[in-house]
């Protein structure tokens, strides 16, 4: 049992949402009043493609009144949770608000449960029965079944042979499209990609909320491709969100509101907002005109250390008598130095400066040959620059 239990849950986390039905579905047939199987088996029936969410609302509702048998009140609130997450798909915004009350009962300071909240009241508002009484009840009144898949309310049980015809029935039927998604992050965007050929751009539908991102697109075997990611595992900012639907795919660009790295799409069952990421006190920094001032510090092979070419530029240029001073070019004065440094040089310093200056990638520049000719000069860029080497 332990076993069964285990492999739905993992092919839950792997996003296998077949499988996982199937796993909970073996695990409910030896344990029909195992509330959590039912909260597994309704996660799976919500994230799969396309959604059953009648059934997922079934065990939702059988979820509930075995965790209200067994007077657990975490088990309590995560059915009520999951049952309101179904009733919001479903469109049923003032249940979904009455059942996220009643969860909130026996665990106050759910953050998902306020997640939701929020999202309910911003459907509501724009729903033309907000004031509307819901009729919900607590402890819905459902039969706990014995492990068989969920059927839809008013539907009669199958008899064997006309489960058997069905299962054939299902075995010829069109399969839907496959559609894959791939998501990765910078700093600043996370992008998430649909791979689909022909999506017409007037009937695709994209979501963007602060925690979710939702998806319907026709497919073009006549179907309807569903996908909800729901809650983000960070916070976005939808006003500066956007997508694009090309030839081959669908392409969405989410804006972070918080620059911290993902790691996934989705944040983890129950947390609702992720953790701040850790940070060190930054050292000070010159300000930008004391930087310009100073001007950039080039790796050096002086035993002295770095230079500032362009201070001594200047300086040396000042230093310069009447009859001997150097003209700037374009207005740079480090140029003109260093054309009169290279043209008074002797040919060892001269050999210096090439191989150095060459073989650095512009990078250093030495004048002393004894040092530079034992071995190439390595790139050193600057401090906070990086070399990029280019095909």
């Amino acid at each position: 049992m332990a076993s069964l239990a285990a492999s739905a849950a993992q092919a839950l986390e792997d996003k296998q949402y077949e499988l996982a039905i199937e796993k909970y579905t073996q695990a409910l047939a030896q344990l029909p009043e195992a509330a959590p199987y039912y909260i597994g088996r309704c996660t799976a029936y919500q994230r799969k493609t396309p959604p059953e969410l009648e059934a997922a609302l079934k065990d939702a509702e059988i979820a509930v009144k075995l965790a209200h048998k067994r007077a657990k009140r975490e088990l309590i609130a995560e059915a009520q949770l999951r049952r309101a997450i179904t009733l919001f798909s479903l469109g049923r915004y003032k249940d979904s608000e009455r059942v996220l009350e009643f969860s909130k009962k026996f665990k106050a300071d759910d953050k998902t449960a306020a997640l939701w909240s929020s999202k309910v009241a911003n459907k509501l508002k724009q729903s033309p029965d907000a004031a509307a009484e819901s009729d919900a009840k607590e402890i819905p009144e459902v039969e706990v079944d014995t492990g068989a898949p969920i059927a839809s309310k008013g539907e009669e049980k199958k008899t064997e042979s006309s489960a058997t015809a069905t299962t054939l029935a299902e075995r010829h039927k069109p399969k839907l499209e496959q559609i894959r998604h791939d998501w990765y992050e910078d700093s600043d965007y996370v992008y998430v990609t649909l791979l689909a050929k022909g999506i017409p751009k007037d009937e695709a539908i994209v979501e963007i909320e602060e925690r979710s991102l939702s998806i319907s697109i026709p497919t073009q075997n006549h179907s309807t491709y569903q996908q909800t990611f729901d809650p983000l595992r960070g916070a976005v900012d939808p006003q500066k969100s956007s997508y694009n639907i090309t030839a081959y795919k669908l392409e969405i660009k989410l804006k972070k509101a918080n620059p911290f790295k993902w790691s996934k799409l989705e944040a983890p069952e129950g947390e609702a907002q992720p953790a701040k990421p850790s940070t060190t006190e930054p050292k000070p920094q010159a300000s930008t005109k004391q930087a310009a001032a100073a001007g950039p510090s080039y790796p050096s092979s002086s035993r002295s250390g770095p230079k500032n070419w362009d201070k001594l530029a200047d300086d040396l240029t000042t230093k310069v008598g009447d009859g001997d001073e150097v003209e700037e070019e374009d207005g740079d004065p480090a140029a003109a130095f260093f054309k009169k440094l290279y043209k008074d040089a002797d040919p060892d310093t001269r050999r210096a400066m090439m191989k150095s200056y060459q073989e650095s990638n512009g990078t250093a520049l030495s004048t002393n040959w004894k040092e530079v000719s034992k071995a190439p000069v390595e790139t050193s860029p600057p401090d906070g620059m990086v070399a990029k080497k280019w095909d």
